[in-house]
């Protein structure tokens, strides 16, 4: 019961506290704006040529976009300004103790801050909240905005880049010699300045929600004092620089991954046999496979010619690399189809496609054995049919017969051996004239046989030539392609920048 009683009577003291606080703040407020006229669009200096000093500081609290197509860069921030105003003084003592008030920021004197490199219209702040005031004349006012501002977008190692983007803000009607601006950091000395004008964290991150495709590396600030033509006056500004790093994972495996894979297809096509017919089919497709990633890549992508992006880099590297695939089949296909009737093997490729370069290129070609040599191992189950042919002879004038098991079972004699031997002999005429008509045929045979022998002979060698070509290509460009690969992706800076983002150090939100 004691403990209830405890806390009406503190909830009664509080009502009385506040029903007698508010009429001092009010009476203190018509004191302040009514009664001592004020005016807000007078400087509130005692003097005219006095310097009123703004101290400005920015608060990021989200990276809401970064179009690089556009070259914008969307935040969510509070710009925080603080000065002084002496026609807001009072003595709390005289007003109840109310030692604060809150005013809208509408009725009293504003810096006219603005963003300059502003890319959307809007150079004010929007939302007019309310200013604090305390009473020795200091003056708060952080209201919340969302800037665009523009950014000059370097895509030379996209998507591996790492961008730096300013704003800059600086009073839009005041000059230096009536409203200077400094950072905010800079009124108390508590943070380490370079050259008085260098703010090394001039960006409050406590209260930043961390983006899912950048991370902020450094956010200095510099003071700056510029000339302008139209003025003869000089103008300070304080230009916040964001040093942010692209998160390359989406890149990395919806574009990176898939160029790879499709440049190292192209190496596949010297391995495929070219009487499979698809050779230049593999190409036309990876061609055509580029050309989409190319679609994709200017979309996202400013349409800049200063610089070609890394990932462009790859893809055209990627692209000559196919064409010139493309050439190689060509002209391996060209080869693989030769025969004797259109084209004679100069003694220099023989000696250098088929006994310089497969010794260098670790091939071994097969040996090539006479198809009745296969045959040696082949019996007949019926010892009637074997015996019925090996007494099977032909007559010769030198009374020497030559068996036909002789080249059908022994392997050591051949058709061509027979007819030789019979084309040795210089008494045909004392054979009957069937015998003799049949001889006449069989050196037909035998001479169309070995046409068409050494015309396949040549055929296998332009085929090997062609076999050849392709292995040395299929090096050639597999070294080609890691190397390219290496050599340009590598090149990224971001790659070897092991630094811990900022706003993972300094963020209170996760």
């Amino acid at each position: 019961m004691d403990i209830i009683i405890s806390l009406l009577l503190y909830v009664c003291w509080c009502f009385f506290e506040v029903t007698i606080a508010n009429p001092e703040a009010k009476r203190l407020y018509e004191e302040l704006i009514t009664v001592r006229s004020y005016n807000r669009l007078i400087r509130p200096v005692k003097n005219n040529s006095e310097k009123l000093t703004v101290y400005l500081g920015l608060r990021l609290t989200q990276l809401l976009d970064v179009d690089e197509k556009n070259q914008i860069m969307t935040s969510n921030v509070w710009l925080k300004q603080e000065w002084y105003d002496d026609k807001l003084r009072w003595d709390p003592s005289n007003y109840g103790g109310v030692d604060v008030l809150y005013i809208p920021s509408q009725q009293i004197w504003l810096p006219d801050i603005v963003l300059y490199n502003n890319a959307d219209g809007n150079y004010e702040v929007t939302l007019m909240t309310k200013a604090t005031v305390y009473f020795d004349g200091r003056v708060i006012w952080e209201p919340p905005a969302i800037y665009k501002s523009s950014c000059t977008i370097n895509v030379e190692f996209f998507p591996f880049d790492i961008q730096h983007c300013q704003m800059k803000f600086g009073s839009w009607t005041y000059s230096g010699e009536q409203v200077d601006l400094v950072h905010i950091n800079q009124s108390n000395g508590s943070t380490p300045v370079y050259g008085n004008n260098s703010v090394p964290y001039a960006i409050d991150l406590t209260d930043f929600y961390r983006s899912v495709e950048w991370d902020i590396m450094q956010v200095p600030a510099q003071r700056n004092i510029r000339k302008y033509t139209c003025c003869p006056q000089t103008y300070p500004d304080i230009t916040f620089l964001i040093t942010i790093r692209r998160k390359t994972l989406f890149y990395t495996v919806n574009l990176i991954i898939p160029c790879v894979g499709i440049s190292f297809l192209t190496v596949l096509t010297f391995y495929l046999p070219s009487d499979s017919g698809e050779k230049v089919a593999l190409c036309i497709s990876i061609l055509l496979s580029l050309t989409v990633f190319f679609l994709l890549l200017a979309e996202l992508i400013p349409p800049t010619s200063l610089v070609v992006p890394l990932v462009g880099k790859y893809l055209l590297f990627t692209m000559i690399l196919v064409t010139l695939s493309i050439v190689v089949t060509v002209v391996v296909l060209n080869i693989h189809f030769r025969s004797p009737l259109t084209h004679q093997m100069p003694p220099w490729v023989r000696r250098v496609f088929l006994q310089v370069l497969p010794k260098l290129l670790l091939m071994r070609r097969p040996k090539t054995l006479h198809p009745l040599q296969y045959d040696q191992s082949i019996s007949y189950p019926t010892s009637i049919k074997k015996e019925t042919i090996s007494n099977f002879s032909i007559p010769s004038i030198r009374n020497s017969s030559y068996q036909v098991n002789t080249f059908l079972y022994n392997g050591e004699h051949s058709s061509r051996e027979v007819l030789e031997r019979t084309d040795d002999d210089n008494d045909i005429s004392l054979y009957p004239s069937e015998i003799k008509r049949a001889f006449d045929g069989l050196r037909c045979i035998a001479a169309h046989m070995r046409q068409e022998d050494e015309e396949k002979k040549v055929k296998e060698e332009w085929k090997y030539v062609a076999l050849v070509i392709d292995r040395l290509f299929l090096y050639i460009f597999t070294t080609a392609c890691i190397a390219g690969t290496c050599g340009i992706i590598l090149q990224a800076p971001s790659i070897y920048d092991n630094r811990k983002p900022i706003d993972i150090v300094k963020s209170n939100r996760f």
